[in-house]
């Protein structure tokens, strides 16, 4: 099977270079036994991603996107997302993981091919909008040229991605812990693949407190 790369982006510091992507303490909140997939919209919630290099928290914008939330939250309630790594790195551009395959080490050819939506009645539609892609940002990585293709990949933008705006679905935003999805985006490469594992020990979803 040919790897699958997603569409190109491009990072803005002193001249911008072309990129592929395949992509104050929190308030109380309660725990969330693991369910079957409530109705959409979903929210309003965080994830809780526990790394081997720390753990950060993605705030699930069901406002923004209602149908990736959905599908993220089914995801983590089911495990889907323990044990798989961020298998792509592009220093300071984004950190890509949510490969369902890339749980198996022995599989690590075909990272970045699996959990993709390729075909009906499978795909997770669009929901693309003008949010700015900023630092932080966490959105759903897409086949090229198939706005319909979401499914377990994610990626976090490392820096403002302003290419990107309105050309992927936005789902989420960290609102801590940055600084840990800062040292996943150092991590050693080879090309754009990480040449280390970090993986995803487990994603907790948790409600958010009223007002948050």
């Amino acid at each position: 099977m040919k790897r699958v790369f997603a569409v190109a982006l491009l990072v803005g510091l002193a001249a911008e270079a072309a990129l592929a992507v395949q992509a104050a303490p929190p308030p109380a909140r309660k725990r969330i036994s693991a369910s079957a997939a409530p109705a959409v919209p979903e929210g309003p919630l965080e994830a809780v991603v526990e790394t081997a290099e720390g753990s950060f928290t993605i705030r699930l914008l069901a406002d923004v996107a209602p149908r990736h939330v959905a599908h993220f939250a089914k995801t983590a309630r089911a495990g889907g997302f323990d044990g798989t790594t961020f298998h792509r790195i592009v220093p300071r551009g984004i950190i890509q993981g949510g490969d369902p395959l890339s749980k198996d080490p022995a599989k690590k050819a075909l990272y970045g091919t699996g959990g993709l939506s390729r075909q009906a009645p499978w795909q997770l539609k669009a929901e693309f909008t003008d949010r700015p892609m900023t630092r932080g940002s966490v959105a759903a990585v897409l086949l090229p040229g198939k706005p319909d293709s979401a499914g377990t990949q994610f990626f976090v933008c490392l820096a403002d991605q302003p290419s990107l705006t309105g050309k992927y679905t936005i789902f989420g935003e960290v609102t801590s812990g940055m600084e840990v999805v800062d040292k996943i985006g150092t991590t050693a490469v080879d090309g754009d693949r990480a040449a280390v594992r970090v993986e995803i020990k487990k994603v907790t979803l948790e409600a958010m407190a009223s007002g948050s």
